[in-house]
């Protein structure tokens, strides 16, 4: 499994020495480090078991260790940080994060960019993130965890070379952080180096042989590859070693539903399910089989599987969920041809998120991503002005906050429409400026060139769709079931 929420950090350097000075933060073994301030010994102590156990991808077990932390010292502003990224609901991930933020001011320098850093993050301004963790890494350039951050923003926008870089210094480093293999092992898995990711996670096993993520992960590369058998023999070996790693179950739903194998893979979610610690796992089961259902073209099944996941949501109040939950719907009546309905879902997703404990600053690019969605149906109803104009609006608006993610969202949109225009030229241009690592695009590049008449190029971007074999969401699942009947036709 691949996590690539970031920690966090931002302060005052001279409120830093006397934090030190009266609290429990560095000794001289950690000297170069980033601090960790908390006035309570034990709450350290339970602070560091946590995070190791993160650093591991084992967020479930950490939560207690986080919890008996801040229990020690209430204003340990990391815990509540790095917490944050395991919590299973979205309220209880913006609660943490937003405790974080309000305490930053009493941290360390490095921490206050870490919180600072994670916190534009998620609020869509990596331009921000990138500055901070830069930052901090000029501030603690021998701290493994620093370059792991950094390198982990780059990863987020595909600066591909420069993660891997960034990861390869935090090993020089510390050759024991396992980490960093982890994540080096999946970025040169993207740019398709799959020898090199072997060996990193080969390594990343045998620094952590007893823990489950390194099998994981090397079963989702072995996914990416085709190799479904072997990628569930190495999911098995995971959960060998925790029964209860939710990454690894839906793992092997994944290559089975890549196997064709629906019911299989559905069996494995319903004992997900019925097995669930918490409700995150439930609402992971659940989403989980929406998806084998759109890969499979029953759309119907897939609404249903996450009208049960909304009301997990609602009944905990959980805004942030709902308004997810709300947008996978959206996504899957506009997949069936029913517009109208997709549009008031997309409206009612922003509407709950409106309600959620997030920023304002989040808040702002929800609405901001109801322009794409609306340009979407304009197109889809042959309004072609409106979808243009909307397509133009949010790339100024991406454009304005300088989100290369948005900016290659805003490339699909105004390619898809260039599709409908017949415009097949400009729309490819546009596709290649979009996301790469989305097969929808795959699929809408492979439209093009068949609308254009070069059949062979079409059936070879269909097949990428086909074989692009990552763990799968509900749009990847539409762009093969939309590339399957294609294949069929041709």
């Amino acid at each position: 499994m691949n996590k690539t929420r970031s920690a966090i950090i931002s302060a005052m350097f001279s409120l830093f020495i006397l934090l030190c000075l009266i609290g429990c933060s560095t000794t001289p073994k950690d000297a170069g480090k980033i601090p960790i301030t908390t006035s309570s010994d034990d709450a350290k102590q339970n602070f560091i078991t946590g995070r190791d156990l993160t650093e591991k991808l084992r967020g479930q077990e950490s939560l207690q260790y986080f919890d008996k932390a801040i229990a020690a010292d209430s204003n340990f502003a990391q815990a509540y940080l790095i917490r944050s990224a395991f919590q299973p609901t979205a309220k209880d991930f913006f609660d943490d994060l937003n405790k974080a933020v309000s305490l930053s001011a009493n941290v360390s320098q490095g921490e206050q960019l870490m919180i600072s850093g994670f916190e534009a993050g998620i609020n869509a301004n990596p331009v921000k993130q990138q500055a901070d963790y830069e930052k901090l890494v000029s501030l603690y350039p021998k701290d493994e965890r620093a370059q792991n951050l950094l390198a982990n923003s780059y990863f987020g926008t595909f600066q591909d070379q420069k993660a891997i870089d960034g990861y390869k210094k935090a090993i020089e480093i510390n050759p024991d952080f396992s980490g960093s293999y982890n994540s080096l092992g999946y970025a040169y898995r993207r740019v398709g180096n799959y020898s090199e990711s072997e060996k990193a996670f080969q390594k990343y096993i045998e620094l952590i042989p007893n823990d489950p993520n390194p099998y994981d992960s090397y079963a989702e590369l072995l996914l990416k590859e085709g190799k479904y058998d072997a990628a569930i023999e190495n999911y098995q070996k995971a959960l060998s070693k925790d029964a209860g790693f939710t990454s690894s179950k839906v793992g092997i739903a994944a290559a089975q539903m890549y196997k064709g194998n629906y019911d299989e893979a559905r069996k494995e979610l319903q004992q997900l399910f019925d097995s669930a610690r918490n409700d995150g796992e439930k609402r992971t089961a659940l989403f989980n089989m929406a998806v084998t259902y759109a890969d499979e073209g029953k759309p119907d099944m897939a609404l249903k599987e996450l009208d049960q996941e909304y009301a997990i949501a609602e009944k905990a109040n959980d805004y942030g969920n709902m308004s997810g939950d709300l947008n996978a719907m959206g996504v899957i009546l506009y997949e069936s041809g029913k517009y109208a309905e997709a549009l008031d879902k997309f409206r009612k997703s922003v509407d709950a998120f409106d309600k959620s404990s997030s920023s304002q600053a989040l808040k702002d690019n929800v609405k901001l991503g109801l322009i794409y969605n609306e340009g979407q149906i304009a197109m889809k109803q042959n309004d072609l002005k409106t979808a243009s104009e909307k397509a133009e609006q949010f790339m100024s608006g991406v454009k304005a906050i300088n989100n290369a993610n948005q900016i290659m969202l805003a490339h699909e949109l105004m390619g898809t429409i260039a599709l409908e225009q017949k415009k097949y030229d400009d729309c490819l241009t546009h596709l290649n400026q979009a996301n790469q690592q989305n097969p929808y695009n795959f699929y809408y590049t492979a439209r093009a060139y068949e609308l254009k008449g070069d059949k062979q190029k079409a059936k070879e971007y269909y097949d990428k769709v086909m074989n692009f074999n990552v763990l799968p969401n509900i749009n990847t699942a539409f762009a093969r079931s939309n590339a399957k009947k294609m294949l069929k036709e041709s």
